[in-house]
């Protein structure tokens, strides 16, 4: 399971920076904490799926491009 979770972080890194966006950014979006969206991306935190479709939409992308 590790290992997944490592990708979704990985996976909301490499589409954040290609949206110039900061985890600031994400994080105001999204209404929680800077600290949260950086353990999202280390995999140091496990998303639920209510979590995943708020991400991506942050992102403006479908939940299915995170995972």
């Amino acid at each position: 399971m590790k290992k997944e979770v490592r990708k979704f972080g990985k996976q909301i890194r490499e589409i954040r920076l290609k949206k110039n966006l900061s985890q600031g950014d994400v994080a105001r979006i999204l209404g929680v904490h800077r600290t949260y969206i950086s353990g999202l991306e280390r995999g140091k935190r496990n998303p639920s799926l209510r979590t995943v479709q708020k991400i991506a939409k942050a992102l403006n992308i479908s939940p299915k491009e995170l995972v």
